[in-house]
């Protein structure tokens, strides 16, 4: 038996959700379909169970796209403002973590159970465990075969995400939709993802473990400051993971461990003041204690700073302001927040969502070409694709 509705939405995360409660608002009969058991699993793990679901400063700025400006129109329709009124009207309480970044105070849940609640309102149909076998289309709309029964609707909205965490049930089904739809797919690579090394900085790295900083990072004139963490596999943290989608294979990146200071002035002042003292104690009063230690048994230079050069004074600062580095690769999509590239934005009408060779047929969220850079922004594009596809379907 073939069922009918006027609009079918693929992927029950944050995109797929919005869609549905928007599309559901102008009255449109709305079947969303979950290939997992669970809806919006990506919104509950994140933020640390807690959702950094927007943030206060997120414009087309905080993206990465072949072209930027396909953003604007739908940031513009439904913008971290309207968002946070949603979330207001459900009494959920929230506080800003840092740069503009907002997260539950409670729990991720609460997101989860504000969308379900809309989506109820709206009458949407949530249909879970259900697979897509194939997607065909006609003069009389999209057919949909899946393991539950067929389906068919004049519009379908593919918001199923991209390839990152796939623990969590992330597949290329989206990209697959779209090749076979004859749209073209910009390349693929893992973003917001732990940098790995080898050799000698993994070593280095390894027997920092746990140590944390603020870092400034940089990749040429792209650069962030914010937290950096040594781990066992390299490095990670907030800077690291925003440098990382700007990263490609066989570059270097700049790390300055001590952006606050400088620390060559600072050495020199106290090789005239504290000729006796030790350099690596002058460096723990600026850096955790096992960083300095590392820093000055990498370099050799462990010795009274009355009694360093000024070369060697140079070697220091120089490894702590422009540590310059080449990672192996990364952590890959299993630990990566979001997918770095998708459909190619010029394939889909930035106004509606829509594709623009196949009427009806609409793209929305992670697995389109726009990536935002770490704090909130790609669930702030998840709400207004989102958004905007159910005001046109």
């Amino acid at each position: 038996m073939l069922v009918e509705y006027d609009v079918i939405v693929i992927g029950a995360g944050a995109a797929g959700l919005m869609c549905s409660i928007e599309a559901g608002k102008r009255g449109k009969n709305v079947l969303l379909i979950e290939r997992t058991s669970k809806i919006a699993e990506k919104i509950r793990i994140s933020g640390g169970g807690r959702c950094n679901f927007t943030n206060l400063y997120s414009d087309n700025n905080n993206f990465i796209s072949t072209n930027r400006h396909f953003l604007k129109s739908a940031l513009v329709k439904y913008n971290q403002n309207d968002f946070i009124n949603l979330v207001k009207k459900y009494d959920i309480e929230f506080y800003e973590k840092k740069l503009g970044q907002l997260f539950c105070k409670n729990s991720a849940k609460d997101i989860i159970d504000m969308l379900i609640s809309e989506c109820n309102k709206q009458k949407v149909i949530i249909q879970l465990d259900t697979s897509i076998k194939k997607i065909t289309k006609n003069d009389e709309g999209y057919f949909i075969k899946t393991n539950i029964g067929d389906f068919v609707s004049k519009s379908v909205v593919i918001a199923s995400g991209g390839l990152s965490i796939p623990k969590i049930g992330a597949t290329d089904f989206g990209y697959n939709i779209a090749k076979q739809f004859n749209l073209n797919v910009t390349n693929l690579s893992p973003a917001l993802v732990p940098l790995t090394f080898k050799d000698d900085i993994l070593e280095f790295c390894k027997s920092l473990a746990g140590v944390s900083i603020n870092a400034s990072v940089s990749i040429n004139k792209t650069k962030f400051e914010e937290g950096l963490v040594f781990t066992h596999r390299g490095i990670s943290g907030p800077s690291i993971l925003q440098i990382s989608s700007y990263w490609k294979e066989g570059k270097s990146i700049s790390i300055n461990l001590l952006p606050e200071h400088h620390i060559d002035i600072i050495l020199r002042d106290r090789r005239n003041k504290s000729p006796k003292k030790n350099i690596n104690n002058i460096l723990s009063d600026f850096l955790p204690s096992r960083l300095a230690l590392a820093i000055c048994n990498k370099l050799q230079i462990n010795k009274k700073i009355g009694e360093i050069s000024n070369d060697a004074l140079f070697q220091i600062s120089d490894f702590i302001h422009n540590w310059t580095i080449i990672p192996n690769g990364t952590e890959g999509y299993k630990t990566a927040e979001v997918t770095l590239g998708g459909i190619d934005t010029d394939e889909i009408s930035s106004s509606t969502m829509e594709c623009k060779k196949h009427p009806g047929l609409y793209f929305i969220g992670e697995v389109l070409d726009v990536t935002g850079h770490l704090g909130g922004h790609n669930f702030q594009w998840a709400w207004s694709s989102g958004f905007v596809a159910g005001q046109n379907v």
